[in-house]
């Protein structure tokens, strides 16, 4: 059935192009598909601008935050909510938004949920929370989305009633052709390990390092980026610093600053395997699936969405077994030429459904129920 394009706005706080954040690069590739379906969109995020040009950015101007920004920046700020209230209000009105998706309870502000009457509202959960504004954000009774199977059963196990949930995974902004079965094989025998990740502690990177292997005998690269919030002012900047230290020491270990989001694939196209060591469960995994789009084989630990996500296309272990084990498990598969091609053959199966329109019409199914 076809309907008129509908106007989606999407609330995200802290969104900023390139973010290195997967709550943010969820958003921009879900937009790319609502855009690609024919809709419109925008996407709300507080100020201050950053100067780059994004379609449909809106800034606002009741709330402004530091970079980076820790939750009691904002809530400072909110302590009268009216102004950003009013604000939201009128910008729905002004650019009649037919469907508005609070992507946090807190940092998408759906625990206040200002949506002007007749607008549609959805809340996006990607990060489990269980305190008094989810409550809230739950009582205003929207569709509720979230990105993983894994997700839905955490909210269950903690008492929130997810009868009414519906998963939407993510989606992959951009695209990378994976290497030739020959390059995939010299990256095998002497490619380097690539990791991609957050500047933050449970990322599991320090423990990566300080257990390293000296016989590895080959690169490691490591990509590790501050975001625009942090858990506690000067988080970032500790683990980098212990990251920079632990390297330091390291011989072939290489700390590379951030990539822009359409140059994650390219990066981990080359590695002859990715480590996401995350020490608590990563409730999507977007560094895995960049990785899997592209053949390049996953390690890590049976944690979270990463089991599902990654299938046959890694080898995972309990977060018991530690670092150390790890990279045994990394050696390993990198020494069995068989189980290496096979798992890097059934990589990119593992995520060839999670295109941006593929994912914005599941969205839009959870939500309005449109069809094109």
């Amino acid at each position: 059935m076809l309907v008129k394009p509908l106007t989606v706005a999407f609330v995200l706080l802290t969104y900023n192009t390139d973010e290195p954040a997967g709550i943010e690069r969820s958003i921009a590739s879900l937009a790319e598909g609502m855009r690609a379906l024919g809709h419109r969109t925008l996407i709300v995020a507080a100020g201050p601008a950053t100067g780059h040009y994004v379609p449909g950015l809106v800034r606002l101007a009741s709330i402004r935050l530091p970079r980076p920004a820790v939750e009691a920046d904002l809530t400072k700020q909110l302590t009268d909510t009216g102004p950003v209230e009013r604000e939201l209000h009128d910008l729905l009105t002004t650019h009649r938004v037919d469907l508005v998706c609070w992507v946090d309870a807190v940092w998408g502000l759906g625990y206040l949920a200002p949506a002007p009457p007749g607008v549609a509202t959805a809340l996006m959960v990607h990060v489990l929370r269980t305190d008094e504004p989810m409550h809230a954000s739950l009582a205003h009774h929207p569709a509720v989305i979230t990105v993983s199977d894994f997700l839905l059963d955490q909210a269950a196990d903690a008492g929130l009633d997810t009868t009414m949930w519906q998963v939407v995974p993510n989606a992959l902004l951009h695209t990378a052709a994976p290497p030739s079965p020959a390059e995939r094989e010299e990256l095998r025998r002497a490619g380097p390990v690539r990791i991609v990740a957050r500047a933050e502690p449970h990322k599991g990177t320090a423990e990566l390092l300080r257990a390293l292997p000296a016989e590895l005998g080959r690169e490691v690269e490591i990509v590790l980026a501050p975001a625009g919030f942090e858990y506690w002012p000067g988080m970032q900047e500790q683990v980098l610093d212990a990251c920079r230290e632990l390297a330091a020491d390291l011989p072939r270990v290489w700390l590379l600053p951030a990539l822009p989001w359409h140059g994650v694939q390219p990066f981990l196209a080359r590695a002859a395997v990715t480590a996401v060591a995350s020490t608590s469960p990563e409730t999507f995994g977007n560094v895995a699936a960049e990785a899997l789009s592209v053949g390049t084989p996953v390690i890590g630990y049976e944690l979270g969405h990463l089991p599902a996500l990654t299938g046959q296309a890694g080898r995972l272990l309990p977060l018991a077994d530690g670092p150390h084990r790890l990279w045994q498990t990394l050696r390993k598969l990198l020494s069995d030429r068989v189980g290496y091609h096979a798992a890097s053959q059934a990589a990119p199966g593992q995520v060839a459904a999670h295109t941006p329109i593929a994912v914005a019409q599941a969205f839009l199914d959870a939500t309005v129920g449109v069809r094109r």
